[in-house]
């Protein structure tokens, strides 16, 4: 299991990274609509939001290593999701 802090890292790296991409696309692609982005921008923030509480607070009674488990494959779920709507704004 990692350590919490670089856990909380690398969620704050990726959801950088996909905020920034949907920037760029607010930026460079003119005819998205602008309320398209801001969704996905929320998306984005409420995935870190809760991914961050998540990795903070486990849930009591829960195996550590059968959590994060959980908590990694739901953030890949989540990132493909979010991955695939800004796909579609181009």
């Amino acid at each position: 299991m990692a350590k919490r802090r670089e856990l909380k890292k690398t969620i704050n790296f990726l959801c950088g990274e996909l905020f920034a991409e949907c920037v760029a696309i607010m930026h460079y692609q003119k005819p998205t609509r602008q309320e398209d982005v801001d969704s996905v921008m929320t998306s984005i923030l409420r995935m870190q939001d809760d991914m961050l509480n998540r990795v903070s607070h486990t849930e009591p009674g829960m195996k550590a290593s059968v959590y994060f488990k959980q908590l990694r494959a739901d953030m890949g779920q989540q990132t493909d999701d979010i991955v695939e709507h800004i796909k579609g704004l181009l």
